[in-house]
């Protein structure tokens, strides 16, 4: 064009073009990471504008999370803490990996509960919580925070629980130790459940509480350091409440666990 013109070429420059952010995306996805408990990646942000009627990829997403630098938590590298006692009772594996799937299909609502134990932080001193979790839809049904890694916390979990044990068809989690208790077993023998164990040294038999557990460790107890036990108790059972009603699942097709559970029934 230059030459038909019979214009120099070196009065032709190229000006970057502003990039422009719209207002209204950049609050929402602010909003959304921040009532995520700074949790939520570009992909559940985006499934959270799509129920507002506002559409953006998850490139534009990340974009202004980039521009804000909302970082999610499970961005950063977590220790681990490696488990020693083991149960050595034989107890057969019930669930046998078959946690509901397209393979295997859904499970009933109660049909198996597993569990597990965690580590946190409390004024430099380690304390321990423990979740009882519905396979169904992965809500936390019962829940305890103490300061020893025990059957008692177990026990407590079960005293805590809000749901009707009765209706608990399985109790399935890994060979720990601090399972293995008369209480408990008093428990599952008087609202009749079923004992399901993990092949010893194979975390995958209880890949969803592993999963689940990595979801509080990385959501809830990382980076923290609770004042008091009380402290502790009471933020746990604000998540507990957020988690089964606010936190969209991917398995679950980005519903609650509660809202998953609710449409179920209506089915």
């Amino acid at each position: 064009m230059c030459r038909l013109l019979n214009i120099p070429r070196s009065l032709i420059y190229y000006k970057k073009k502003a990039r422009v952010y719209n207002t209204k995306l950049e609050n929402a996805v602010i909003a959304i990471f921040r009532a995520s408990k700074n949790n939520y990646g570009s992909r559940k942000i985006k499934i959270e504008l799509e129920k507002q009627k506002i559409i953006a990829s998850r490139r534009k997403v990340r974009e202004v999370m980039t521009k804000y630098r909302l970082i999610s938590n499970y961005t950063i590298k977590q220790f681990k803490v490696h488990k020693s006692k083991c149960n050595e009772d034989e107890i057969d594996n019930i669930v046998n990996r078959q946690f509901g799937n397209r393979q295997f299909g859904n499970r009933e609502d109660l049909e198996i509960i597993v569990s597990d134990l965690t580590y946190v932080n409390v004024m430099g001193k380690w304390h321990y919580i423990c979740l009882l979790i519905n396979l169904f839809n992965r809500e936390i049904v019962g829940y305890s925070a103490g300061g020893r890694k025990d059957a008692e916390l177990v026990y407590e979990a079960f005293l805590n629980s809000s749901v009707n044990l009765s209706k608990i068809k399985v109790f399935h989690t890994d060979r720990g130790n601090e399972f293995k208790n008369k209480n408990i077993d008093e428990v599952l023998e008087a609202f009749k459940i079923k004992r399901s164990l993990s092949k010893k040294g194979c975390p995958y038999d209880n890949a969803i509480a592993e999963a689940g557990y990595k979801i509080i460790k990385t959501e809830f107890a990382f980076n923290r350091v609770f004042s008091s036990l009380e402290e502790l108790k009471r933020e746990l059972r604000d998540y507990v409440k957020w988690y089964n009603n606010k936190r969209i699942h991917g398995s679950l097709n980005y519903m609650t666990p509660v809202e998953y559970r609710l449409a179920k029934m209506t089915e």
